[in-house]
């Protein structure tokens, strides 16, 4: 092989690239983008799929990331936490628009509301990034046709990491699509567990004190009416599973739908 012929191959676009269309820092920490989105992805609101870029060997460096954006887009977003040593996050906050990343056009996940026996009220329950699924289903006709009443938390750190989900769930209501069906039906609950916010603490403690169904003025859990969806850390997962199962709820997948599920895959760097 020539050189010129290694240069050209070298320079050749991978068959999986999409191009960055838009990004947006939230703080030295978070930040979302938006790329095209291939012909041929068709994807349930709340799955993942596996994204990255060319690492350092030459090789793809892919990871888990949710689908933000509902199934209906024609684009697909996504929501990220910045890591300054991590292998892939790292190089991904420092892209720009016309930049290209890797998408692998298969989606999975059990974050679906086919996963879920019918309900009338959806808990959904994230911490940090784990609210990108969210990001995706709250913005899905189908969730409002299926269940009376969503409610979505969202706990972090600092109130600027609740700055993506806020502004998206305020922005419901305006929504053309979905407006109409959102009034009334949406409930969001953020919470800060360092710096002082109206509401504060871990979702576990306000859910087993009960302050959360108090601040919102709504009965308690009750896995007879209610359906519930966790993404977060595995230690938060662990913990809301835990608290679930013990007030008689059951964990359910795809091939076998319950009252609960929650997502194994996340984003760790």
């Amino acid at each position: 092989m020539t050189n010129l012929a290694a240069e050209i191959l070298n320079t050749e676009r991978h068959p999986n690239a999409q191009t960055i269309t838009k990004v947006t820092h939230f703080t030295d920490r978070l930040f979302s983008f938006r790329v095209t989105r291939p012909q041929s992805l068709r994807f349930r609101s709340g799955e993942f799929v596996m994204i990255g870029l060319i690492g350092d060997n030459g090789k793809p460096l892919l990871r888990a990331y949710s689908i933000a954006s509902p199934s209906w887009d024609e684009e697909l977003e996504f929501y990220s936490i910045k890591v300054p040593d991590g292998p892939l996050t790292s190089k991904l906050q420092n892209i720009k628009v016309g930049d290209d990343i890797i998408l692998k056009t298969k989606p999975v996940g059990t974050l679906v509301v086919d996963a879920l026996i019918p309900g009338k009220r959806l808990f959904m329950l994230s911490t940090g990034t784990g609210f990108a699924p969210f990001a995706s289903l709250t913005r899905d006709p189908e969730v409002y046709e299926k269940f009376d009443e969503i409610i979505v938390t969202h706990t972090c750190r600092d109130v600027a990491e609740l700055d993506y989900s806020r502004k998206l769930t305020e922005g419901l209501a305006s929504d053309p699509l979905i407006g109409e069906m959102v009034e009334g039906k949406l409930k969001y609950y953020p919470t800060t567990t360092r710096e002082l916010s109206e509401y504060q603490g871990r979702i576990t403690n306000l859910i087993e004190s009960g302050k959360v169904f108090e601040d919102l003025g709504i009965e308690d859990l009750n896995p007879e009416t209610d359906r519930v969806m966790l993404c977060g850390s595995m230690d938060f997962n662990t913990d809301v599973r835990k608290i679930l199962e013990d007030r008689g709820f059951e964990e359910g997948a795809n091939s076998k739908p319950a009252t609960f599920v929650l997502e194994k895959a996340f984003v760790g760097e």
